[in-house]
């Protein structure tokens, strides 16, 4: 099992808010579905009330031009 940081927003009463999880899964996928079930379930929203914007492996790092695992 791999680690994954999903970030994304989600619906609240007064608008939307950002999140940040870690997620241990076996891929992007399952940590997408895992994230969408956790918020189901802790905060009794619908799937459509979440929005995943990106689900990186952790060990997947940014460079600071935005980059993602680019080799230089």
């Amino acid at each position: 099992m791999s680690e994954f940081t999903v970030t994304g927003r989600w619906q609240a009463r007064d608008g939307w808010q950002s999140f940040e999880k870690t997620i241990d899964a076996e891929n992007e996928g399952v940590a997408r579905e895992h994230t969408l079930a956790e918020f189901g379930s802790r905060h009794g929203l619908k799937r459509t009330q979440v929005e995943i914007s990106e689900a990186l492996r952790a060990s997947e790092s940014r460079t600071e031009s935005g980059e993602e695992g680019v080799d230089a």
